[in-house]
Parts: C-alpha cells; sequence; structure tokens
C-alpha cells in the first residue's frame, strides 16, 4: 500500500477511492492504534462530518469499525472542522474524526483525524495506522458480548461550539451596526454561522445556507466569491464572509466588493494584536505561498514572519515549535492559538470583525495597510519532478532568479503534492523582472524535459 494519509487526512472520490471499506478498516485501526496511545480504560472517539452526500455511508462505515474494537463514538453530526477538535478536548474524547473534503467538489470525500490535544494527528501515528491496515493487527482478539462500543449521539455539540466562539468576541458592544453576507459553501457552517452571527445582533443575508447533499462548494464558498461579492454590493453591506465546505477557512469581501484572502487577514489582526500589546512574540507564521505583501507590511510595525511549506499542519507544526500565537495561509486557514487548535473560519470571521468594531474602521481602510505584490504562477507538467528539480541547470536557474530578486522579491519553485506539476510562483514590486526570471526557470526546466508550462495568475 502507498502512502495513504495526504497533509489533511485521507482524501479520494467517494465510492471509489474511499468506499465504505476502507472507511470500516479505517475505524479499525484508527481506534485501535488511538486506544494504545490512551489511559481511558474504554476509548470513545467524536464524529463529525460536513453535508456532503457521501458522508452518511462513510459515517455509518467508520462507526462500524470504530465500534468493533470496543471504542465507543459520540456522533456529532453536520458540525464545522474545528468544532470537532473543540468538541474532542471538551468531552475527553481519545480522538475526534472529521468525514469532509474541505473545499474540494461533491464527488471527493475525506476522513481527517484529531487527537485526544485536538491538534491534527502527527506523522508517526498516521504511519502506524497505516502499518495496521497493512498487516491488520486490529482483527486480533476482537471483543465480543458487553465489550463491543456503544454509540452516541451528541445533542449539545454544536451550541457548546458555538457558545465557546462567541466569548472568544472581547469587546462590550455587539453587532447590530454591522450588516453582513454570510456564504456557508452550503456546508458545515449553513446552521453554526447564521446561528452565530445572529446572536452577537448583526444584520445577516445568508446564502449558501440551503445544503441538499449535492451543492456543497458548487459556485459558493471561500473558492467561488463572485456572488457574494455581488450580494455585498447589491445590499451594501459592510462585510462578506465566505467559509468553505468544512468551514475551517473563510475569505472576507470589503464594503468595496474587493476580496480580502488569508494574507489580508493575517496582516489586520496581527497589526491589531502589536498595537494592543498582546501579539506575543511579534511573530506571525505563513506559508511559502503568502504575498510579500505581508512581510513588507508587518515589518514595518517590527514583526517578523516566519515561513513554512504549504498546508495548516505545518504552520501549527511551527507555530508550537516558536511559540507564535498567530499563523495561517493565503487561502484563509487562521490559526489563533490562544483560542483553537487548528483553523477556524467562524472564528477567524469574528476576530476580523472585531478589529472593525474596535477601530472603527472600514474593512476597505484595514486592508490598505498590505499592498499585494505583483505575482506570477507558472504551472509546469512533468512526470519525474523531483529528478528535474534536482538537474544542474534548473539548479542554477533557481539561484540565478532569487539573486535577481533580492530582498523585496520572492521565488517559490515547488512540486505540487497531489499533481505532476511544478509550481513556479514569483513576487515582488517589478512585474518586468518576475516575468524575466519566471520565463528564465521555465525555458530551463522545458529545455530538460520536453514538457510545456501554464501561466496561472
Amino acid at each position: 500500500m502507498g502512502r495513504l494519509f495526504g497533509t489533511d487526512g485521507v482524501r479520494g472520490i467517494a465510492n471509489a477511492d474511499l468506499n465504505a471499506e476502507l472507511a470500516f478498516r479505517l475505524g479499525m485501526a484508527g481506534s485501535y492504534i488511538l486506544a494504545k496511545h490512551n489511559t481511558r480504560t474504554r476509548p470513545r472517539i467524536l464524529v463529525g462530518k460536513d453535508t456532503r452526500i457521501s458522508g452518511d455511508m462513510l459515517e455509518a462505515a467508520l462507526v462500524a469499525g470504530i465500534c468493533s474494537t470496543g471504542a465507543d463514538v459520540l456522533i456529532a453530526g453536520i458540525i464545522p472542522t474545528p468544532a470537532v477538535a473543540f468538541l474532542t478536548l471538551k468531552y475527553e474524547a481519545s480522538c475526534g474524526l472529521v468525514i469532509s473534503a474541505s473545499h474540494n467538489p461533491v464527488e471527493d470525500n475525506g476522513i481527517k483525524f484529531f487527537g485526544a490535544n485536538g491538534y491534527k494527528l502527527p506523522d508517526e501515528i498516521e504511519e502506524e495506522i497505516e502499518e495496521v491496515l497493512d498487516k491488520q493487527d486490529y482483527l486480533k482478539d476482537l471483543p465480543i458480548g458487553g465489550d463491543i462500543g456503544r454509540v452516541y449521539h451528541l445533542k449539545d455539540g454544536l451550541k457548546n461550539y458555538i457558545d465557546y466562539i462567541i466569548d472568544c468576541y472581547t469587546l462590550d458592544k455587539d453587532l447590530s451596526n454591522l450588516i453582513m453576507v454570510v456564504d456557508c459553501a452550503n456546508g458545515a457552517a449553513y446552521t453554526a454561522a447564521p446561528l452565530m452571527w445572529e446572536k452577537l445582533g448583526a444584520r445577516v443575508i445568508n446564502i449558501g445556507n440551503k445544503p441538499n447533499g449535492l451543492n456543497i462548494n458548487d459556485r459558493c464558498g471561500s473558492t467561488h466569491i463572485g456572488y457574494l461579492k455581488r450580494a455585498v454590493l447589491e445590499n451594501k453591506a459592510d462585510i462578506g464572509i465566505a467559509y468553505d465546505g468544512d468551514a475551517d477557512r473563510c475569505i472576507a469581501v470589503d464594503e468595496c466588493g474587493q476580496e480580502i484572502d488569508g494574507d489580508h487577514i493575517m496582516c489586520i489582526t496581527a497589526l491589531d494584536m502589536q498595537r494592543r500589546g498582546i501579539l506575543k512574540p511579534s511573530q506571525v507564521v505563513a506559508t511559502v505561498m503568502s504575498n510579500i505583501g505581508l512581510n513588507i507590511a508587518l515589518r514595518r510595525e517590527n514583526i517578523s514572519v516566519s515561513s513554512c511549506k504549504v498546508g495548516d499542519r505545518y504552520v501549527l507544526e511551527n507555530m508550537l515549535q516558536s511559540g507564535a500565537i498567530l499563523g495561517g495561509e493565503q487561502s484563509g486557514h487562521i490559526i489563533f492559538k490562544q483560542h483553537a487548535t487548528s483553523g477556524d473560519g467562524l472564528l477567524t470571521s469574528l476576530k476580523l470583525v472585531e478589529v472593525m468594531q474596535r477601530t472603527g474602521l472600514p474593512l476597505s481602510r484595514l486592508a490598505a495597510e498590505m499592498e499585494k505584490q505583483p505575482q506570477i504562477l507558472v504551472n509546469v507538467k512533468l512526470e519525474n519532478k523531483e529528478q528535474v528539480m534536482a538537474h544542474e541547470s534548473v539548479v542554477e536557474a533557481i539561484a540565478d532568479a532569487q539573486a535577481k530578486l533580492g530582498e523585496w522579491g520572492k521565488l517559490v519553485v515547488r512540486p505540487s503534492g497531489t499533481e505532476p506539476l511544478v509550481r513556479i510562483m514569483a513576487q515582488g514590486p517589478d512585474l518586468y523582472l518576475l516575468r524575466e526570471v519566471i520565463d528564465d526557470i521555465r525555458s530551463r526546466v522545458e529545455q530538460v524535459t520536453g514538457t510545456y508550462s501554464e501561466t496561472c495568475a
């Protein structure tokens, strides 16, 4: 078996790559391994899901597998991914499982694991689960009679999560002065987000809040914000918020209809925390794909930016190592470590609105503190990615490009983790220079491979 776990759990096309049999076996193997790492005499595992049609099928198989090993199951139902992390801690579960493919289309699904501490599982435990899947150790000494696991349905899980997020709002005034458009992506936030904003007093126009099992992320949510932009302008709203299918990320739209991405949100919240003296240490963790405009804006306020690989798990890993309390991705995965153990779209949007309320400034004004630098992204299609990237002429072209861009430019050349592509991204104030260095690297790669490339942005 090849490596099953990716950067965010096990993913695949539902009922093809990720079928009921695999879900059943993952339930058995996961509970078997996690029981070994847990001191509870009878493990219990919390399970949540998003709204896609395959969730019921995979949930049934997963739960059956868990119970067959003697672990109990707490079913949370349709609920945001970060709520599973929170509730795993609250109910002292051995681990939390989420059935979701995040922002992917409805035919995809996934299973991701949170440990008893609310953090995503480290690589070594995922490797243990994969090893027992191969060896089928979990089939030995299966329980019978009263030792088989039971299933319990959580009644107050979503309420407990929403109450906790609302408690993270630190201002005394409500949001009755705010008009909002909220896009729930027809996903896991469709109940939670409107309820949270209404409890805080905001005037909310909800879109993407009528899931039917098939329309999750369908021309809505954080990866399709065209309709949200129009709705903000038509309703003269102060802000638009778009969540993704499992609500662990969010993107905003300002009152002028302009996109406010994860880099902008990190900048706005970091500057606010720094000026109030609570960003300690004065550091933000971002990925290599973040815009260099973030570094420039934060540097003016003596905030350093630490860079890591793409993926919110790597952001968190860096934060835990460095002690940073704020980090995230351009895509809208933002981690406020004082409040949460993972990226949380509802919490992120609330903290952004909190800055608007505290300062009295419109979102466009807050976002103006960061000037995004021009960016070009090119994808080069090739199969032998690692071999090409190690080729002497390609290595030389990358070094030359980095030298030309200098301190105020940024270059990222990385193989895709999911496709036969190498991504070449350059940022900086001089668009002509960006095109020059991109063309140099692209042509060198194409000389080595005889492939072609595609300019993305």
